[in-house]
């Protein structure tokens, strides 16, 4: 299971720096640079005239693209604002689907982690970067911030040296010219740049001894970063080969930091401890059972037809069938031919073709000429992955509560279980639980029941502990819970939960109201059905959120 590689730089660049070939369709090559702005910006969100700015792009052009992303739930238009949404995610979780690594070693990663008490990740080759596909980080002050999907250059990292033994001399060659035109690496977000923070102890290494770690890394079979991407910062990896080519899949690394451990630490104390992880993690793959047949994607041709009926020429339908390509992919499909993709998507097959020669010159994608097929690349996690994979629940509810506060124009909250003086999110079910409210949206009328986030009140009297409570046979049957006047007079609440991927119930969508402006019957005739469709919203958000990424509750 080989990384695969890009053909261009980092995820900054420009990406006209080569010329697009002529049959690359123009709509999906700005749609792409649309998600690259969005994703480099803090929090994942610039105004449109931010993104005027940023692209280059005409503001007709970014109000049409956006629409666009926004009509494949991609992204969320907040009056002038444009944010980038979940669902994106399906793009990168092709791609982590399709290389099948995350579900095979991050239970090893995590368990790592948990032994030793630091962070682990877990990163594949990037052309001349690293690209991180799983984060095992620690709680506490001074922790690992890299998240999945962001990339490094690799040569101020640990990984990089081991991946830079397998390079070809074309690809030292694109290093050596990354290097002339971006010495201080300002095309890489993630880190910061060369010289913007005083080096401690030594200088960071010029670019002749790169060089000598890789050598040292292909002698020693591991390779160390001893502060090289910032001071304070190290790092320990050694490379998972893949079984059958004997190549480097990915690469295992702990990082620190010198307040717990010295380089010199890492090498004596955590390197066999890693390298035991290492030997497991490689049988794992040896032993990796094939994987199981997926659903593809269903009526995308279909629904992007639709959408441009109803929308006209504010639709891009060529933006929207060239990213549906992307999610041909995935665990049973991780390579696939042109009629293959085309049969997957139900698109033309000259659709198809123009969307791959567009997708393959941005990076996303790469062609195998012996065998005909195209596979995607790390670079696909570009498209927005590192800020959404730190989304939590109540950050992806809340625009979901907001929309249903102003449709039923009563207060919305969302809430999950806790133990009194525990943490939210520690899930008791005692008679002693408490609920905490996490996110909450409320209307613009005089008077409406708002619920402060942080507050939390007795699960038994409210309708989203009775929800989550476990014990309440009645309100599971029936699928809500509803409180009539219990906790406080004139106060009535409905609420139904929120699941998981595994189907628990890890949060309450709650209505709440006076109860003088709607009866009990009204709650279940008129806010129920709002509840449920607010709650599938969420449901089908954090589900794609959560597939490779930990979602906290809180």
């Amino acid at each position: 299971m080989p990384a695969h590689t890009t053909n261009d730089t980092a995820d900054a660049a420009p990406e006209n720096t080569v010329a697009a070939p002529a049959e690359a369709v123009a709509p999906l090559l700005r749609g792409i640079a649309v998600l690259r702005r969005l994703t480099e910006a803090d929090g994942g969100a610039l105004s449109l005239s931010a993104l005027e700015k940023a692209t280059g792009l005409a503001r007709s052009t970014v109000d049409r693209v956006t629409v666009t992303l926004a009509r494949m739930g991609y992204v969320r238009l907040d009056g002038r604002d444009v944010t980038l949404a979940p669902r994106l995610m399906e793009l990168g979780n092709a791609y982590l689907s399709a290389l099948r690594l995350p579900a095979l070693l991050s239970h090893r990663a995590d368990a790592l982690a948990d032994e030793l008490d630091e962070s682990v990740s877990l990163a594949v080759g990037d052309r001349d970067g690293i690209r991180f596909i799983h984060q095992a980080t620690r709680r506490r002050a001074m922790s690992l911030s890299f998240r999945i999907g962001d990339l490094l250059p690799a040569e101020r990292t640990a990984p990089g040296p081991l991946f830079a033994t397998e390079w070809t001399q074309a690809d030292w060659d694109h290093w050596h010219a990354r290097r002339s035109t971006d010495p201080e690496d300002r095309t890489f977000p993630s880190v910061p740049p060369r010289g913007s923070v005083p080096p401690r102890g030594h200088a960071a290494p010029p670019d002749a001894d790169f060089a000598h770690r890789t050598a040292r890394a292909a002698a020693d079979g591991w390779a160390l970063d001893d502060q090289l991407i910032e001071p304070g910062l190290v790092a320990v990896s050694v490379p998972v080969r893949d079984p059958g080519s004997g190549r480097v899949a990915c690469v295992a690394s702990v990082v620190s930091h010198t307040s717990r451990h010295t380089a010199q630490d890492l090498r004596t104390t955590l390197l066999p401890r890693l390298r035991a992880a290492v030997a497991q993690m490689e049988d794992d793959l040896r032993h990796a059972p094939p994987p199981p047949p997926g659903p593809p994607p269903a009526g995308l041709a279909v629904w992007t037809g639709a959408s441009k009926q109803e929308l006209g020429r504010e639709f891009v339908e060529s933006l929207a069938r060239g990213l549906t390509v992307l999610t041909a992919f995935g665990e049973d499909r991780p390579a696939l031919s042109l009629t293959e993709i085309a049969k997957v998507t139900g698109l033309a097959r000259a659709t198809v073709r123009r969307a791959l020669i567009t997708h393959e010159h941005a990076g996303l994608v790469a062609h195998s000429p012996g065998r005909r097929t195209f596979s995607l690349t790390p670079r696909v996690l570009s498209l927005g992955f590192p800020p959404l994979s730190r989304l939590s629940l109540p950050g992806i509810a809340q625009p979901h509560l907001t929309a249903l506060a102003a449709r039923v124009q009563e207060s919305a909250s969302l809430a999950v279980l806790t133990d009194p003086g525990a943490g939210a999110g520690a899930g008791s079910s005692g008679p002693g639980s408490e609920v905490q409210y996490t996110a909450s949206a409320s209307p613009s009328r005089v008077m409406s029941a708002r619920l402060t986030v942080g507050t939390r009140l007795p699960a038994p009297a409210t309708a989203p502990g009775r929800v989550l409570l476990a014990d309440l046979d009645e309100v599971r049957a029936q699928g809500y819970a509803l409180v009539d006047e219990e906790l406080e007079a004139g106060l009535r609440s409905i609420a139904v939960p929120v699941r998981d991927r595994t189907g628990k119930a890890v949060a309450a969508l709650n209505v709440a109201m006076h109860a003088a402006r709607r009866t009990a019957e009204a709650c279940v005739t008129d806010v129920l059905p709002e509840l449920l469709r607010t709650a599938g919203h969420i449901e089908t958000d954090l589900h794609t959120a959560a597939r490779f990424t930990p979602v906290p509750l809180t």
